[in-house]
């Protein structure tokens, strides 16, 4: 047998491999478009669930925890972190305004260590807790524009605007 016979079974091997891939990768692509026209748009009414963060420290309100705010004071602090108070009601005679009553109140613990709160209160189990988490809520481009703003440079060293 010629290297050269040997060579050339490889490189059609090579091939239909390739084009075995490229049909299975347009296969795929036309399944994630169908499946993205199947999907019906949000509308305007709908509200827009804030995008979850990683949660870097998680508080729970349970009986005997210390309070929130020693707490707090043991998390490394950084600017980029958000705290998020989420408290839970369950059905009657519970309400809202009770779990609305323990987050407002977790809220002023950090407010005491200088720290802002978002709160949420929906339905479910399980006690208040709070999130530290990097979920800054400031769209990408409003980024995007305060550096350009401060004159950072881009990636290619050109200047901003």
């Amino acid at each position: 047998m010629s290297a050269r016979v040997a060579a050339s079974w490889q490189t059609s091997l090579a091939d239909l491999s390739l084009i075995l891939f490229m049909i299975a990768a347009a296969a795929l692509s036309r399944q994630e478009g169908e499946r993205r026209a199947m999907t019906p748009a949000p509308s305007s009414r709908d509200a827009a669930a804030s995008p979850p963060g990683t949660p870097l420290a998680v508080y729970l309100a349970l009986p005997g925890a210390p309070p929130l705010g020693p707490w707090l004071s043991q998390q490394a602090a950084d600017p980029r972190q958000r705290l998020t108070i989420t408290a839970f009601y369950g059905p009657a005679p519970e309400t809202p305004a009770a779990a609305l009553a323990e987050a407002a109140s977790l809220a002023r613990q950090a407010g005491s260590h200088g720290i802002r709160a978002r709160i949420v209160v929906e339905p479910g189990r399980g006690p208040a807790r709070a999130v530290l988490a990097f979920d800054d809520p400031a769209p990408a481009d409003a980024v995007a524009r305060s550096l350009l703003e401060r004159g950072d440079r881009s990636s290619e060293g050109i200047p901003g605007p």
